[in-house]
Order: C-alpha cells, then sequence, then structure tokens
C-alpha cells in the first residue's frame, strides 16, 4: 500500500532564528557565506508580495519637493509654509532641497555608514545586541523575534538624545560622521517642524518648546545582496513612531511611499533629503 501522509516537517522556526540571531553575522554575513537560498523565516507569504508588487507604480517626480532656501525670507516663507502643510497633509512625506547641510556632509555620512557595514564580522559583533534605547546597536530586524517574516536589512542605531552615548561608544570607523550628521539633522529636523508649526497656526517655536527633537535616533540600513530577492523584502511596510524622521540615502532605487491606494516609487533627487511625518506628530497635530 503505498503511504499517503506526507513525512513530517523537521524545520524549527524557533531555533534556527535563534542560531543565526546567536551568530551576530546579520543579513550581511550570510549574504558574504556564499548561500544560494535563504532561511525559510525570511520568506514572505506570497500573498504578501504579490499586493505589493500589484499596487506600485513608478511615477517620477510625484513625490513633493520642496525648496526651503527661502524660509528667512518674509516673501517666500508664506509659500514655504502652505507647500509643506499640503505635502504633510496629502502625502505625509516629500524632499526638502537647498536645507543647508553641505554635500560634503551628504557624501560623508553615507561612506560611513557603508564603512561601518562593509567591517569584518568580529568588528561588527562586538555592537551586536538587541537591549534598544540608548548607546549603539548591531542588529538584523529589531522585530526578529515577533514577525512572522524577518526581512532582509541590517542596521547600526545610536540614541543620540535626550541621553547621548559616550562618543567612545560610537564604533570608530563612523564615530566622527554619525556625531556631524546628528547635528545637521536635528537642523533640518527643527526648520521643517518651524514650518509645520507654522501652518498648523500656531507659533514657529511651539514644537521646539515641547523639546519634539530632543529624542533621536540614528539609523544606518543596509540591504545586502539576496540569491532569493522575490521571496523576501528589504523592510516590510510601516510608519515611523516619532516625530518626524530626516532620511538620507545613497539614491539606489526602491524605497516606496504609499499614497492613496498605491505604493509609488521615490526617486530620490541629488543633495535632497526626505521628510517623513511621523506617527506621534500626526496624532499631536489632530490634537491641536
Amino acid at each position: 500500500m503505498a503511504a499517503t501522509d506526507a513525512a513530517p516537517s523537521t524545520y524549527d522556526r524557533t531555533k534556527a532564528i535563534k542560531e543565526f540571531d546567536e551568530s551576530k553575522m546579520g543579513v550581511k554575513g550570510l549574504s558574504e557565506s556564499g548561500i544560494t537560498s535563504i532561511p525559510e523565516f525570511f520568506i514572505h507569504p506570497p500573498q504578501t508580495l504579490s499586493d505589493l508588487r500589484s499596487s506600485s507604480r513608478s511615477s517620477p517626480g510625484a513625490v513633493p519637493v520642496i525648496d526651503i532656501s527661502g524660509i528667512n525670507s518674509i516673501a517666500d516663507r508664506p509659500n514655504i509654509v502652505r507647500q509643506v502643510r499640503d505635502a504633510a497633509k496629502s502625502w505625509g512625506f516629500f524632499q526638502v532641497v537647498n536645507h543647508g547641510v553641505p554635500a560634503p556632509v551628504l557624501d560623508d555620512t553615507i561612506n560611513a555608514i557603508r564603512g561601518f557595514h562593509e567591517q569584518p564580522h568580529e568588528n561588527k559583533a562586538k555592537y551586536y545586541k538587541r537591549q534598544e534605547g540608548q548607546g549603539v546597536m548591531f542588529a538584523s530586524n529589531n522585530d526578529l523575534y515577533r514577525t512572522e517574516a524577518a526581512s532582509w536589512h541590517d542596521s547600526l542605531q545610536v540614541w543620540m538624545g535626550p541621553q547621548p552615548p559616550v562618543s567612545e561608544e560610537i564604533p570608530e570607523v563612523c564615530r566622527r560622521e554619525v556625531i556631524a550628521w546628528d547635528g545637521h539633522a536635528k537642523g533640518v529636523a527643527d526648520k521643517v517642524m518651524e514650518l509645520l508649526s507654522e501652518g498648523l497656526g500656531l507659533e514657529p517655536g511651539m514644537f521646539r518648546e515641547l523639546t519634539f527633537s530632543d529624542a533621536r535616533t540614528l539609523v544606518g540600513h543596509c540591504y545586502p545582496h539576496c540569491p532569493q530577492p522575490d521571496l523576501t523584502l528589504g523592510i516590510t511596510s510601516h510608519t515611523d513612531p516619532g516625530i518626524i524622521t530626516v532620511l538620507l540615502t545613497n539614491r539606489v532605487p526602491g524605497l516606496q511611499v504609499k499614497h492613496e491606494d498605491d505604493w509609488t516609487d521615490v526617486d530620490p533627487v541629488p543633495g535632497g533629503l526626505i521628510i517623513n511625518i511621523g506617527d506621534f506628530l500626526q496624532v499631536k497635530s489632530n490634537l491641536l
């Protein structure tokens, strides 16, 4: 008689995740090990993958791009405030140019984060942990033990405020650039929050008085080569929980934002910074 029952699966998901986490190698380490197939816990359901792809569209220039060079001009500022308010309301997402951050700082920051991720495994492993909230943390997937399917990325996170790390805690390969970027990014965030505050009919310094920019985290993602990119995602769809995100990219395509019912490709403009309105600011602005 032919057997009709399939052999029981021997895959132990919990064990596989634990072994990956304890290796401290991240997905970049997996990629560099020469694997030809990804671990099962990185595989996303076909429905999730098809839903994202079927609703995506390429609309170059669709995401608003706002020149904020005239924010100190009596003539130009009202128009900039209107543009920021409208973009935040309709998209929750926009790009700013002429923001005051020197081009070399942008390049140095990208190169420094890349430099961290390209270090040998043993150098990065010293920072690998899962205690979030302060200091420095290198890890793959913050929600590794909670999510149904992990994503193909590693992250360096540095909590810069309200309690900044001792500078020596920050990896030397990117220490100077991380500290410099934090100062510049906070400056851009403060400018944008001033414009948003005015757009809500409030005093320009209202959000600063509420210490909205005191809690700050630098997150440097790495999306290494994946041998089976059709089975996983670099990062899942999400909203940012904080006030605003100031996003610097290396201009490699892949970032999308959901507008109405479609996922729209974001085409980063040279020298631009992407602003994402976070959940807390959205809730707070609805209450004001």
